[in-house]
């Protein structure tokens, strides 16, 4: 939700490599044991390197050497998603980063520091969306109740996670309808966003 769809950016990089623009998202959903490694690197029992290597193999490419650089290079910020957090958390609620990630390297951390009163990233507490102990420790480190929370992700499963555990989940598909959810359910009055 803070960046531009990762989704945009892996087809983007398919396309760029000679591959069908779906070719990540078809690998990840029809080939479990491609799902598996995304999720040992996301709880950190895969280094990069590893795990570049064998996704690199499975979607054909001769060099896979920097294949997650690649793969996110087309990610920007979603700047008013940024904004929207940055007024949250200014208005006394607190704010909290829940994150599978594929690198702990990529993340801004002195940003993470101004917008989150918490952060929890998969591969630092290996744990990763959809367990409901990453839920539960997102909230633990906010120092509230699961079911004070407001949870968004873009991923259908994600936000069923989160609300198996009491949380309250906005799916996110656009930051116009998101920040109109947002500031439904919190009110605080967030910038809207044209369609």
């Amino acid at each position: 939700m803070l960046t531009t769809p990762v989704w945009d950016s892996f087809s983007a990089f398919c396309r760029t490599e000679g591959l069908h623009p779906d070719s990540v998202k078809k690998l990840f959903k029809n080939d479990p044991e491609a799902l598996g490694d995304l999720r040992k690197l996301e709880i950190g029992e895969m280094s990069e390197f590893d795990f570049e290597a064998i996704f690199g193999k499975r979607l054909g490419l001769a060099d896979p050497e920097g294949l997650i650089d690649s793969m996110f290079s087309g990610m920007q910020p979603e700047l008013v998603m940024v904004e929207a957090v940055r007024k949250l958390r200014r208005s006394e609620l607190k704010t909290a980063l829940l994150s599978n990630s594929w690198s702990t390297t990529h993340y801004n951390r002195e940003l993470l520091l101004e917008l989150f009163d918490a952060t929890v990233i998969s591969a630092e507490v290996h744990m990763h969306k959809p367990q409901p102990e990453i839920y539960r420790l997102a909230a633990e480190r906010s120092e509230v109740e699961p079911s004070e929370c407001l949870f968004v992700d873009d991923l259908k499963e994600n936000c069923e996670g989160a609300e198996a555990v009491g949380m309250t989940a906005i799916r996110h598909q656009s930051p116009g309808e998101t920040i109109a959810k947002l500031t439904e359910l919190t009110g605080v009055e967030l910038e809207p966003v044209a369609p």
